[in-house]
C-alpha cells in the first residue's frame, strides 16, 4: 500500500519548492514557517540552509510529501548538520569549555574565557553581532578573532576617532601587522594582516572589496550602517560583506532609535538570518506604526540562531554597582525659548499639515531650532552645576551637542581649563584632549553626545557624567555612560541629566522611554516589562507641543 502524500517537495538552485499542497496542510505550513506569505496560495519557497532543512524534515514527518531520494538525502543531511551545529554551540557555552590556543598573542596577553566563547561562536556561524555590555572587551574579542586560522587578511571598519585606538589594541595585544587606511579612495595597500578603515572611507574601496581580498570584516559600532543601502557607506559595506567569509559586529547599542533598525544592521553581518525584508516586515513589524510587534520574540530568535550574543558584567562575574541616574530640573532663560515661539509654531503647522516633503523639512527645522534654543536657555545653569562638582574635586565629563552651547560653557568655565572632544576637533586634537583629562591636567572634559562611541580610558579617572543636552536616542545616552561604566572603573558611576521644564526637553524625556523599551526588548528579551509611551514620533510630539502652546496663547489673547 502506497503511503499517502500531501504535496510535492523538490530542491531548486534557489532553495526548496513546496507545491500541490492540500488546503489544510497549506494553512499549517504558513503557520509554522513565518517566511511563507500568509496570502500565498501557489507554490511555496523556503531557503536551503541547515535550520530550514531541519524544520522542513520535521514537517514532512507529520505531513509526508512526494520527494526524490536525492532531495530527501539532502534534507536529512541538512538536519544532521543542524543538530551537530546546535550541539557544538551548546558545548562552547559550557563553563568548562576549553577554547583552542590562539597563536599571535603577545607575551603576557590572554583572551578571557567569555571572549573565546564569542570568538568560537562567530567562527562557526560566520556572522555574529556581539552585543556585550561596554567594558567587557569587545575590541579585544575582535582582535582575538583575527588570530584564527584562515581569517586573514581582515578589514576593520570603525568610526574616525577610534581608528588609532584599534591600531593600538592590535599592536599591544597581538603580533599582527596593522595598516590604518588613510584615504577614501583606493590606493596600493602595503603588506599587512589587518587593515583599519573608517566608515567614511569604505564607499571608495568597493572595487578592492569586490576582489575578495579580505577574509574577515569586523564592523565596530555597526549602527553606523543603519541607513542601509540608501547610503554610500551602506553600499560599500554590502560589497565587503558579500566577499568576506567571516563577519563580526561589535556594539553594546545596536539600536539607536526603533527596533526595526536591527534588520539593516544584521544585513551586513548575517544577511540570511532575517531573510528578505518583506518576510521580516510581515512577521515582526506593525505595518501601521512601523514599530516592532514582538521585540522580545525577535531578540530570542536571533539568539537561538546564534546570530546575536550579549553578556552583561553580571554574566561574566564582573558586576559593577548600578549606574546612579539622576534627573534634575535646572533654571532656564525663558526669553531664549520664547524667542523662537513664533517661528516654531509656524514650523509646527507645516510639519503637521504640509505636503510630504514640506512636512519632513519643517519637522527637522523645528527640531534643530527648539533643541538649540533649549540648550542655550539652560547653558548657564548647567555650567553652574558643573562648576560646583569640579570645584569639589570631582572630575566631570560634560555632554552636549550645539556649538553655541559649548561657547557658553567655555566662557563660564574658562578658569577650569576644559578639554574639548566634540565634532570640531581633529582626531589628533581629540586624542590630546582625552590624554589631558586622563592624566589629570584638567578635571573637565566637554564631549559631543555622538563622539563617545568606542572611547576608552576615561573610567580610570572619572565616575561622574553630566548631560547638559539630550539626544533623541537612548542608545546614545547609554553609549556615553558606558565610557565610564566599564572595566577599570572603581567607583559607582553617576549620570546627571540636567533638564529644563520647557522647550524640547519634556517631549524628549517622554519619547526616550518608548525607544529604550523597544531596544531593550530586542537586546535583552528576558527583561521585565519596560515603560512604554504612545507618542507617534519624536518630531510629531515636539510639533504638537508648540501647536498646543499656540492655542493657549490665542485663548489668552481672546480673554
Amino acid at each position: 500500500m502506497t503511503a499517502r502524500t500531501y504535496g510535492r517537495l523538490r530542491l531548486l538552485p534557489e532553495g526548496w519548492e513546496i507545491s500541490a499542497l492540500e488546503p489544510h496542510v497549506s494553512i499549517r505550513l504558513k503557520a509554522i514557517f513565518p517566511r511563507v506569505p500568509k496570502q500565498s496560495t501557489g507554490s511555496f519557497h523556503l531557503p536551503h540552509d541547515l535550520a530550514a532543512d531541519a524544520d522542513l524534515l520535521w514537517f514532512t514527518e507529520r505531513y509526508p510529501l512526494e520527494v526524490s531520494a536525492e532531495d530527501r538525502a539532502v534534507l536529512e543531511g541538512g538536519q544532521r548538520g543542524f543538530l551537530a551545529m546546535q550541539a557544538e554551540m551548546e558545548r562552547i557555552y559550557l563553563p568548562d569549555y576549553q577554547p583552542p590556543a590562539y597563536a599571535g598573542l603577545r607575551e603576557g596577553q590572554v583572551i578571557r574565557h567569555y571572549q573565546a566563547q564569542a570568538i568560537e561562536v562567530a567562527a562557526r556561524g560566520k556572522g555574529l553581532l556581539l552585543g556585550d555590555e561596554c567594558g567587557l572587551g569587545k575590541t579585544f574579542t575582535g582582535a582575538g578573532f583575527c588570530l584564527g586560522e584562515g581569517r586573514l587578511p581582515a578589514a576593520i571598519v570603525c568610526q574616525v576617532h577610534i581608528q588609532k585606538q584599534w591600531a593600538g589594541v592590535l599592536e599591544r595585544f597581538t603580533t599582527l601587522r596593522v595598516h590604518m587606511v588613510k584615504k577614501a579612495s583606493a590606493y596600493s595597500l602595503p603588506p599587512a594582516d589587518v587593515y583599519i578603515f573608517r566608515y567614511s572611507q569604505i564607499a571608495g574601496w568597493t572595487e578592492v572589496f569586490g576582489t575578495g581580498m579580505f577574509r574577515t570584516v569586523i564592523y565596530d559600532e555597526p549602527q553606523e550602517l543603519r541607513g542601509g543601502m540608501d547610503t554610500a557607506r551602506g553600499r560599500g559595506a554590502a560589497v565587503l560583506t558579500e566577499h568576506s567569509a567571516f563577519r563580526l559586529g561589535l556594539t553594546a547599542t545596536p539600536i539607536y532609535n526603533y527596533g526595526v533598525e536591527i534588520y539593516r544592521i544584521m544585513g551586513f553581518i548575517n544577511p540570511e538570518v532575517l531573510g528578505p525584508f518583506e518576510d521580516f516586515y510581515r512577521e515582526y513589524v506593525n505595518g501601521q506604526t512601523g514599530k516592532l510587534k514582538e521585540p522580545r520574540a525577535l531578540g530570542t530568535y536571533l539568539r537561538e540562531q546564534h546570530a546575536f550574543l550579549r553578556r552583561t558584567k553580571a554574566d561574566v562575574g564582573g558586576e559593577l554597582p548600578a549606574v546612579n541616574r539622576v534627573i534634575d530640573t535646572v533654571n532656564y532663560d525663558e526669553s531664549e525659548i520664547r524667542s523662537v515661539d513664533d517661528a516654531a509654531r509656524r514650523l509646527a503647522v507645516r510639519a503637521t499639515t504640509g505636503a510630504f516633503v514640506e512636512r519632513g523639512n519643517a519637522a527637522r527645522e523645528l527640531d534643530l531650532m527648539v533643541r538649540q534654543a533649549t540648550g542655550i536657555s539652560k547653558a548657564a545653569a548647567v555650567a553652574d552645576v558643573v562648576r560646583v562638582l569640579v570645584e569639589s574635586g570631582e572630575p566631570v565629563v560634560l555632554m552636549g551637542w550645539h556649538r553655541d552651547v559649548y561657547d557658553i560653557w567655555l566662557k563660564r568655565l574658562k578658569d577650569l581649563s576644559p578639554a574639548m572632544y566634540t565634532g570640531s576637533e581633529s582626531p589628533a586634537q581629540k586624542q590630546r584632549a582625552r590624554d589631558a583629562f586622563v592624566a589629570g591636567e584638567t578635571n573637565l572634559l566637554i564631549m559631543s553626545l555622538r563622539s563617545a562611541a568606542g572611547l576608552d580610558g576615561l573610567q580610570a579617572r572619572c565616575s561622574t557624567m553630566v548631560f547638559g543636552e539630550l539626544d533623541w536616542s537612548p542608545g546614545i545616552h547609554h553609549q556615553c555612560i558606558e565610557r565610564l561604566d566599564r572595566e577599570g572603573q572603581t567607583q559607582p558611576v553617576t549620570a546627571l541629566f540636567l533638564v529644563a521644564e520647557d522647550g524640547s526637553d519634556p517631549p524628549m524625556m517622554e519619547l526616550l522611554g518608548l525607544k529604550a523599551s523597544e531596544a531593550h526588548q530586542v537586546v535583552d528579551p528576558s527583561l521585565g516589562v519596560q515603560a512604554v509611551h504612545s507618542d507617534d514620533s519624536r518630531l510629531k510630539a515636539l510639533a504638537a507641543r508648540y501647536l498646543r502652546r499656540g492655542s493657549a496663547a490665542e485663548m489668552g489673547e481672546a480673554a
